[in-house]
């Protein structure tokens, strides 16, 4: 019984380990989208999503066959606990991937060269992203601690682009409302960010019991 369980553990790994892969491509090609001011590439975002959200759906029912099926308990529930935390932030930064998207298809190609350093935000989350979830597969408490500190950089990224906005619309009043759209932008990356962290964070929970300086559960 306990090697079909183990199996199936393995099984929700690579699950999420497909949904991160999804949710890397999104960011990229978002990225990708936003410096070339592709409007196309930016529409394939929305497929994207989709299979985001039906993964989503397929892991939590996966996890909630596991619960009634197998009744795990300590460790074993709380890693699917914790899957359970994880899939719901990932698919949130699917919806900010679309997001993005969408406001590069409002900008109609324009591209982004007078604040390069919003594709220096897309570069920063994408690692958070994948690092999250390699703490998660590998049950590496150092590597989640790492993501999480490395939201610090995304920050300092954020508080630059913010400058250069600001600047940009002091210099050139009439482009207010595409700084408006690029600073929407920023945020939207530095929200991943924080998705990417609370990934991050529900890991060591899995690991350790603990949740944001909470008693040991």
């Amino acid at each position: 019984m306990r090697n079909k369980f183990d199996r199936q553990l393995n099984d929700l790994n690579t699950e999420l380990i497909k949904m991160g892969a999804l949710c890397e491509e999104a960011i990229a090609t978002t990225a990708q989208a936003l410096i070339e001011g592709n409007v196309e590439l930016a529409r394939k975002l929305t497929d994207i999503e989709r299979e985001i959200d039906s993964k989503e759906r397929d892991i939590e029912n996966f996890c909630l066959k596991l619960i009634l099926q197998q009744q795990p308990v300590a460790g074993d529930l709380r890693l699917i606990s914790a899957a359970l935390k994880m899939i719901t932030d990932l698919e949130r930064i699917g919806d900010q991937s679309r997001d993005i998207a969408e406001l590069i298809e409002y900008l109609g190609g324009r591209k982004i060269d007078e604040v390069k350093q919003i594709g220096d935000m897309a570069i920063a989350t994408r690692k958070m992203v994948t690092e999250s979830i390699d703490a998660f597969v590998r049950r590496d408490e150092e590597l989640a601690a790492e993501v999480i500190a490395h939201d610090d950089v995304v920050d300092e990224i954020f508080i630059k682009v913010k400058e250069q906005i600001t600047k940009m619309i002091m210099d050139h009043p009439d482009e207010g409302e595409f700084a408006m759209d690029l600073l929407m932008i920023a945020k939207y990356f530095e929200r991943i960010g924080d998705h990417a962290v609370n990934v991050g964070e529900w890991v060591i929970f899995s690991i350790t019991g603990i949740h944001k300086g909470e008693r040991e559960l």
